[in-house]
């Protein structure tokens, strides 16, 4: 046997063609004094011992330091270059759009109406292609909404948000069905572990896949009764990194009065957090509202129903009401900006 005092060592087996090496070749026995049989066989393979020292502590250049680092993906065949240059020529670089349910049923004749989730799916593909990074938070209203069906026949809110959370998870992978019909990678993610039918929320996980171009969408609110898909919508904008909500509804925006009483009722296009809580406009609930001024993200309330709306607003063109900061940097930053 032989023994060796120093740490590094490289060993390597040479034969005379590759032919000859075989498993049995590093066996004991191969290693063995071979008996000559005839000087027609074969010579057996060689073990060569390759020794150095250890390398001394600084022969090696410390690696530099360069910080975190966002990975970057090209998007839908892109190369790296464009891919670049069309992620900096648009206002918004990742954005979360909300869909209320009641978005999705359309005129009400049905639960989903197919054409609005198609729509849907086509301008979020429009853009996903341009590389904008999108996420999406679904409602649940339009088949079940918790704290209108409370206290029916014995069941308590908590259940009630839970039943509606489920309702949520209905229309996100009906949204995806759709969205993947047409080739656009989705993922379903939820609050709650439902690990046959999607995957289960991780922040980390829902970075990766949209900074690899996938769609991801964001089902069953935030797994807490009591708790709006507006405040999911602000929570998991804040969590993601994301830079705008936008509220897609089945109004142009947000009025000074109610326009289905008054038709004359004027449109806010900029509107601060300040003025949404103090005048007790109904854009999102409270909590929603005073998460987002506390991370600074801006939100945009815009038509579901007008074409091209999805795809302006998350592009980052001027459409609906812009809320957030305070009433004069947000005309500044409309006019400026588009």
């Amino acid at each position: 046997m032989v023994s060796f005092s120093t740490s590094y060592c490289l060993l390597s087996l040479l034969s005379p063609s590759p032919s000859s090496l075989s498993s049995s070749s590093i066996s004991a026995r191969s290693r063995a004094p071979p008996m000559a049989t005839s000087s027609s066989a074969a010579a057996p393979p060689r073990l060569v011992v390759a020794c150095s020292s250890p390398p001394r502590a600084g022969s090696f250049p410390e690696p530099p330091n360069l910080g975190p680092q966002r990975a970057t993906f090209s998007h839908f065949g892109l190369s790296a270059n464009e891919d670049a240059r069309l992620r900096s020529s648009y206002k918004w670089q990742r954005v979360l759009l909300k869909v209320s349910g009641e978005a999705l049923a359309g005129d009400h004749t049905q639960n989903i109406d197919p054409t609005i989730t198609m729509s849907i799916a086509r301008e979020v593909a429009s853009v996903t292609r341009l590389g904008i990074e999108v996420a999406v938070v679904v409602g649940g209203g339009n088949i079940f909404r918790g704290a209108s069906w409370a206290g029916c026949s014995g069941l308590d809110r908590s259940s009630a948000d839970y039943i509606g959370m489920l309702a949520t998870v209905m229309n996100a992978i009906f949204l995806q069905a759709t969205m993947e019909s047409i080739g656009i990678p989705t993922r379903v993610q939820t609050a709650f572990r439902m690990s046959e039918v999607a995957e289960p929320y991780i922040r980390r996980r829902a970075i990766r896949h949209l900074e690899k171009g996938r769609v991801v969408i964001f089902a069953a609110g935030t797994g807490n009764p009591f708790f709006t898909t507006d405040t999911a919508a602000a929570l998991r904008c804040a969590e993601i990194g994301a830079e705008v909500v936008l509220k897609a509804t089945n109004v142009d925006g947000v009025f000074d009065e109610d326009p289905k009483h008054n038709p004359n009722a004027r449109l806010l296009e900029t509107l601060s957090y300040q003025e949404v809580t103090t005048r007790d406009l109904s854009v999102m609930d409270m909590t929603a509202i005073t998460l987002c001024q506390e991370n600074n993200i801006p939100v945009v309330v815009f038509n579901l129903n007008k074409p091209g709306n999805i795809a302006k607003a998350i592009v980052g063109e001027k459409v609906g009401t812009l809320i957030g900061g305070t009433t004069r940097n947000l005309q500044l930053q409309y006019e400026g900006s588009f």
